[in-house]
């Protein structure tokens, strides 16, 4: 049911003296938001003039304020002002902060804006982006240095720090390989279009022609084949032939390189070097061993949080153990101190003979539950075992139970308000110690909001508190279909954690529905295939055949797979095909497998996921696991696959 019609029944119960969940005060709260949705601001001063105790009561004077910001007419500063003193520390002071900000950014208002911003606790993207610009604009030098990574690292930023990085590079505050330098990086992304916008900083006697750059960007073969006479004389002549380098290697690495030799003379070294960088990464990609040789050929080029990552993860595809030692070795510390690079840092060692060092890196990481925290354990030894449970301290439930913000979010989440439900639970977790977290988690188990539970007993703990961690709702709905389907229980939970954290309404953005977010197109495809008649989209949001479906589908792929959990688990995220094609000539590692597949999003999916399952099967079966064993090997890939 859609939000606005289940908001329209509520309020409707509530008026008739319907359900027992709809308390006094609810109607206003809802109709204040349909007013809102709608643009309607008579009612809704009307609505905040009413005076009734409502837990809710703040958000309709706030809906008013966003109102009226989002006119035309002068902001009301006495109303604003007055809002921020009556609720001082709340979410939704910090929400009007923030819009009332963009509204001053939208005015140019800038001291204005600077004076405000120093109050927020939490700016976003755009909100530090319009905060360098208003110092910008208010004399402030120091903006040059705070944007440094802005050029070659995070050049995917929100589009209000364009006015900034412009005038910093048109102010001379910041160099052209700097400009070109952020040009390249952007032209690496799925979608080069930043690209575009970040070329015209160039001098005008340093830039190419606009529809050059397009062709170079949008035709990369046709252009590489036909360069015009002296092209590559100047040097944004040759930064188009990197240009059309780089956006060809995405579709075809060999054909991008074959152009490289073919130019190379006309290229400096540095540009040939950064080319094959370009190319090897997308080589890495496709999981090719030309990427090896490409990245050494790329020397000692800058390379992208991205290329040094596939860089490392080349050399472990094909067990260059020495390469994967210089990789992440080479890392920035930031990065080389992660729990997965200190792992195949580990590995590395281990593979050289250096087993003491090997043993010191896993010792670092061995008492972390997660994935490489769980493999560092095995390779010293030592099985996942649950430990003990400490308790979180004297701190009484009530210091939950009584926290107005809380408090606030179990009303939201009452009227299936569930986003603001969720920002109003997360704020009120800031700066809390583990005791008040441990409590916040246990009163969302006990009204069944099975994400927040969980989320909270996180942050409280990544070593403890397993009971709030790794629930197991719905089981009487699970475990027939465990049973009929002949899976393990540990994985469909470890699974099923993964997609929803068992919220049976959730809906991604790609469209998935339900406890394990099944797709439209999916969910057709397995009732067929098992003969459920009657089947319609809308069943999706059923428990019963969600899970039905679901595991349907995880066993279809579970046989299609080898019966290998990873590559089921690899494919029920990005289909089962991909699955198996990400697999090697050879046998691999199950641990090898998971960390060079090529999405980033099933990479950390599957990780997750097979951590879950260990986790899930210490709860449920009382033994030590083995991360390893489940990892196993993957078999080579054959002809005729999935």
């Amino acid at each position: 049911m859609g939000n606005w019609v289940w908001g329209f029944v509520l309020a409707c119960s509530v008026l008739l003296g319907g359900p027992a969940q709809a308390q006094s005060g609810d109607a206003r709260i809802l109709a204040a938001r349909e007013a809102l949705r709608t643009g309607d601001r008579a009612t809704l001063e009307r609505l905040a003039s009413q005076r009734e105790p409502h837990e809710l009561d703040a958000y309709v004077h706030y809906w008013l304020l966003f109102n009226k910001l989002a006119r035309p007419d002068p902001p009301p500063v006495a109303e604003l002002e007055a809002f921020l003193r009556l609720h001082p520390g709340t979410l939704l002071a910090e929400r009007l902060r923030g819009d009332w900000l963009r509204r001053l950014a939208k005015d140019e208002q800038w001291p204005a804006y600077l004076r405000l911003y120093a109050a927020l606790e939490r700016p976003d993207a755009e909100l530090r982006c319009h905060a360098w610009h208003a110092r910008l604009r208010t004399g402030d030098a120091t903006v040059s240095a705070e944007t440094a990574a802005l050029w070659t690292e995070e050049v995917g930023n929100h589009a209000t720090c364009n006015p900034v990085l412009q005038a910093l590079a048109r102010s001379g505050a910041v160099s052209s390989e700097q400009v070109w330098w952020r040009i390249r990086r952007q032209v690496e992304l799925r979608d080069p279009a930043p690209a575009r916008t970040t070329l015209q900083w160039l001098p005008a006697s340093e830039a190419p022609a606009l529809a050059s750059f397009n062709r170079a960007l949008d035709n990369p073969g046709p252009f590489l084949d036909r360069l015009p006479a002296g092209l590559t004389a100047r040097r944004e002549g040759r930064e188009l032939v990197l240009v059309a380098l780089a956006r060809l290697a995405r579709e075809n690495p060999e054909a991008a390189y074959v152009n490289l030799m073919r130019l190379r003379a006309q290229l400096d070294a540095d540009q040939i070097a950064y080319a094959h960088a370009a190319l090897a990464l997308r080589a890495a990609y496709r999981q090719s061993r030309q990427a090896l040789d490409w990245f050494d050929a790329a020397g000692t080029i800058p390379l992208s949080a991205e290329q040094r990552a596939w860089r490392i993860r080349a050399a472990l595809r094909h067990g260059d153990w020495g390469r994967v030692r210089l990789g992440i070795e080479a890392l920035p510390a930031t990065e080389r101190d992660s729990a997965e690079w200190i792992y195949w840092l580990g590995r590395a060692h281990q593979a050289q003979g250096n087993g003491a060092l090997a043993n010191e890196l896993y010792e670092r990481i061995a008492g972390e539950h997660h994935f490489y925290g769980m493999l560092a354990g095995e390779e010293l030894g030592r099985l996942f075992t649950l430990p003990p449970r400490q308790g979180a301290g004297q701190t009484p439930r009530g210091g939950a139970d009584n926290d107005p913000a809380l408090r606030r979010a179990l009303a939201l989440y009452r009227l299936d308000m569930r986003f603001d439900a969720q920002r109003e639970w997360n704020w009120a977790l800031r700066g809390r110690d583990e005791a008040f977290l441990v409590a916040a988690a246990e009163l969302a188990l006990r009204h069944d909001i099975y994400d927040r539970a969980i989320n909270t007993a996180e942050l409280a703990s990544n070593r403890d508190h397993f009971e709030l961690r790794f629930i197991t709702p719905y089981r009487q709905v699970i475990e027939p279909q465990v049973q009929r389907q002949g899976l393990e229980m540990s994985w469909v939970y470890g699974l099923m954690r993964q997609e929803s954290r068992f919220i049976a309404p959730a809906r991604s953005s790609a469209g998935a529905q339900g406890l394990m977010q099944v797709m439209p197109a999916t969910g057709q495809w397995v009732a067929r295939k098992i003969g459920l008649p009657n089947y319609s989209q809308r069943m999706l949001t059923d428990p019963d055949t969600n899970v039905l479906l679901g595991t349907s589908y995880m066993r279809i792929i579970l046989d299609d797979l080898d019966n290998h959990p990873v590559l089921a688990s690899a494919g029920y995220n990005a289909g089962p095909g991909r699955a198996w094609r990400w697999r090697d000539e050879r046998p691999l590692e199950g641990a090898i497998y998971t960390e060079t597949i090529p999405f980033d999003e099933t990479r950390d999916y599957v990780k997750k996921v097979m951590a879950n399952t260990v986790i899930y099967a210490a709860l449920l079966d009382g033994r030590p696991q083995s991360l390893k064993t489940r990892l196993g090997t993957i078999a080579p890939r054959t002809d005729g696959g999935s």
